[in-house]
């Protein structure tokens, strides 16, 4: 089983990817640790010497990589706006599932963020905007989308993305 966590940044796709690959008894994967292992350098030094589009070149192929993984994949914000990129993890059998938490929220958790370049060059407004443009783009190319709150706890987000994906988990006692 593969789930690709799509989203906003600070929506919450790797904490609530650790949640979920726990439950599920599957190994998380970061696609952002994974691009910073492969570079050999951070997102904002991918950013600053090499450029966006080099990221998302790089970003594009690791994800199409991760496609046959037995595995949750937690998503960079921008991996699942490109369509040939989301078309190939569709194409795949795995599932892309949106988790959609309001702007506000994702915002008040990157705002300080020094790791997310696309936080430090924009103001607040343009940020909103960027949302916006990409939340519809998330929807197009997900197979699932979940909305979420702050007051849900990892536990219960991952809970709700088992049942609508319609995922049997065992029990233990």
């Amino acid at each position: 089983m593969t789930i690709f966590l799509c989203g906003f940044m600070g929506c919450g796709k790797t904490t609530v990817g650790h949640a979920l690959a726990k439950t599920l008894g599957i190994p998380l994967i970061d696609t952002d640790e994974e691009i910073v292992k492969h570079e050999n350098m951070s997102i904002p030094q991918i950013f600053e010497q090499k450029g966006e589009p080099y990221f998302r070149k790089i970003e594009a192929e690791i994800v199409c990589g991760l496609c046959s993984k037995n595995a949750v994949i937690a998503c960079g914000g921008g991996a699942m706006l490109n369509n040939d990129t989301a078309s190939t993890v569709k194409n795949s059998g795995a599932s892309i599932v949106l988790l959609d938490l309001n702007f506000d929220e994702c915002y008040v958790r990157i705002k300080d963020d020094q790791n997310r370049p696309i936080v430090q060059k924009n103001t607040k407004q343009q940020l909103n905007e960027i949302f916006d443009n990409r939340l519809g783009v998330y929807q197009n190319n997900a197979t699932a989308a979940v909305k979420l709150s702050s007051e849900l706890k990892p536990d219960e987000s991952a809970k709700r993305i088992i049942e609508i994906l319609g995922i049997n988990v065992p029990t233990t006692f």
